[in-house]
């Protein structure tokens, strides 16, 4: 089982990472004044695909409280 959750927490990582690294690369495309919008949207829609992967281990990593 820990290996499962040390697993799950450096995919997490790597997610966030790469989540960080999108935003950053994102405000670089948008400074310039002729940029590809279409790479732009793309660069936009893998971002979001990230966060939900994201919350979705964050919620595995959680534990269910029964209230």
């Amino acid at each position: 089982m820990d290996l499962d959750v040390e697993a799950l927490k450096a995919k997490l990582a790597a997610l966030m990472l790469e989540h960080r690294d999108l935003d950053d690369v994102i405000a670089r495309i948008a400074e310039r004044a002729p940029f590809d919008q279409l790479q732009l949207q793309r660069l936009k829609k893998r971002k979001l695909a990230l966060k939900d992967q994201i919350s979705k281990i964050e919620s595995e990593l959680l534990p269910d409280i029964i209230a």
